[in-house]
Parts: structure tokens; sequence; C-alpha cells
């Protein structure tokens, strides 16, 4: 089903950069169609007339808001004069209003909108970018609304809450208990929170982004150093790839419980300077989707995710059906 929405957006306020972000970078707020609020987000837009310019979404964490400092994104926009915007989505994912639920896919889309008209946007150079809970906002939004995106990067990126919901309790993490205040309980198999879980889960929609550019990322220790496992990356590239180029159930188990590449996939691992010191130890592209395993943990390379995006354009719109 294709979903649509009319914006109604609000003129730009006056109000200062945050402390961390770049000064041209301005906090404004505009009105979303999730619910008719005034919802704020960070904006910049270039001085460039006549020439409309790419426009970079950026997403902040799981236990953030817009006010996080990811002013690499900042710097990059003004830098190579990029229409840029961190909406707040609803701020971070610890109640039914966020984590993935209809109120933060509108907003997003409010937020596009909003920086088309208050920016000359190349509607074929929007990209989409984020990390951690921001990955998996990325992951839904690539699903939700395949047709606005010419790039999406989505890194160390959560698939499925019920799943994540299991490594958390396990492990005693607090995102546990911020996943069941989202989704109204314990997502126990044939429960309410269950299927609350499964519509918030950008397993459910990713098929849709078939075509999209889509570029996951995951450190090979997350899941062991850090808090998600990088099943989540891996299983997110096999919703999207051919079968010949689907990674078994065994890799996978292999690459989680181990934290290193299996023998069978050694020399798969192309150099790529954008990733600096954090060496790539393992990629496979399929279609318009890569995934990435590299030497690190739960964590983004801001270069490497904006030169990759940098590189993408729309030639024509997927259909969400």
């Amino acid at each position: 089903m294709r979903f649509v929405f009319v914006f109604l957006l609000i003129a730009v306020s006056v109000s200062a950069a945050l402390k961390g972000w770049p000064k041209e970078i301005r906090e404004i707020k505009y009105l979303s169609k999730a619910d008719n609020t005034k919802q704020p987000a960070l904006f910049f837009a270039p001085t460039v007339r006549g020439e409309p310019r790419p426009l970079l979404v950026g997403l902040h964490t799981w236990s953030s808001d817009y006010r996080q400092n990811n002013s690499p994104y900042g710097k990059w926009c003004i830098e190579h004069k990029w229409n840029f915007i961190h909406p707040n989505f609803r701020g971070p994912n610890r109640r039914p209003q966020a984590t993935g639920s209809e109120l933060v896919v509108a907003d997003i889309l409010s937020a596009v909108e909003f920086a088309k008209k208050n920016g000359a946007v190349d509607e074929t150079r929007i990209y989409l970018v984020g990390a951690s809970g921001g990955g998996y906002a990325a992951l839904l939004m690539a699903g939700r609304a395949p047709e606005v995106w010419a790039g999406v990067s989505a890194w160390v990126p959560i698939l499925d809450l019920a799943q994540w919901h299991a490594h958390t309790s396990k492990r005693k993490m607090k995102y546990a208990r911020e996943i069941e205040l989202s989704i109204g309980g314990k997502p126990m198999a044939g429960s309410e929170a269950a299927a609350e879980a499964m519509k918030r889960s950008p397993v459910t929609y990713l098929a849709h982004a078939k075509g999209v550019a889509l570029d996951i990322n995951a450190g090979i220790n997350d899941g062991h150093s850090g808090s998600v496992p990088i099943s989540h990356s891996l299983d997110a590239f096999n919703l999207l790839a051919a079968a010949k180029d689907r990674l078994g159930a065994d890799l996978i188990s292999e690459f989680v419980k181990t934290a290193k590449v299996p023998a069978a996939l050694k020399g798969q691992a192309p150099v790529d300077v954008a990733y600096g010191k954090k060496a790539v130890l393992f990629r496979r592209q399929s279609g318009a989707a890569r995934v990435t395993i590299f030497q690190g943990g739960h964590e983004i390379i801001p270069a490497a995710a904006l030169h990759w995006l940098a590189k993408q354009q729309r030639i024509r719109a997927p259909k969400n059906e």
C-alpha cells in the first residue's frame, strides 16, 4: 500500500544553533501531519540560487533526540552545500509515541516536506542516515517510504524489536524495558505486544525497499561489546538480496557467536579508505543493497556513510505496494 500524507508547514524559526553544532545549523519547528503538532528539528539550507541541492535527513540514536550532537552531518552539508534536517521523531524510544510509531513515520516524512519547501532540494538526491536507533528508523523508513530515498545508510540497526528484546533481556540491558514501555508489555508469542512489536519493526516492511540504494553496516564486535547483534544487519541484507547472494543461517550464527568472519567468507573484504582505521572485514552487494562488516563495535563512521550517499541518485522511484 502506498502511504500518502498531506503536509502543513510553518516558517523557519530564528533560534540559535545548539551547542556542538555549527552556527549555521538552526533549530526550527515544523507542523507534522502526524497529529498537527509542532515538532522540533535542526535545519540548514545552503544559499545556492536556482540550483537544487541534495537533502540529508539525519536521525538521532535510540536514547537521544534531535539535539544530539551529530555535527559531522551538519558540517558535511555546510561544506558541500547540501540541505540538512535533523528531526526529533518523538525523541527517545521508551514510550508508545516513539519507537517506530505511525507518528514517527509521518514526522520524518513531514520533515522532508518542510526541507523541500524551505530549501532548494533535488528530489532525486534525498538521503537518509542513522545509527543504532537511528539505523532502526532508517531501515523502517526505507520500507515504509521507498519512493522518497535516493540512498539510505543504516549503521548497527535493529531489524526486529522482539528479537532485540530477547537479546537485551538476556543481557539485562535497559532497552528491554524501554521496548516494553513502547509496545505495551513483553512481546510474548501471540500477544498484543508482539503484534505491536512487529508493526513497529523494519523486518515487516523492508522487502518494499528492493531497488532502493541501501547501505547496511555493522561493527564485528557489536552484540558483544555493543548492544545490537550483527545478525540484524545480515538478516536485513538477506531480505533485500537475490537468493544466490543471501547468507545462510549457519554463517550468520558463526558471525554472531565468534565475532569473526567465517572462514568460508574470507577474502570478501575490499579496501575502502572511507572507513579509515576501521578496516572492512566483509562486504557483499546484491542489486541495490550492500552489507558491510567492519572492524569496530556499535558505532557509525560518518565519513564512510556520507561518501557513499554522495554517489547515489534516484533514477526511478520504487513503488510501495
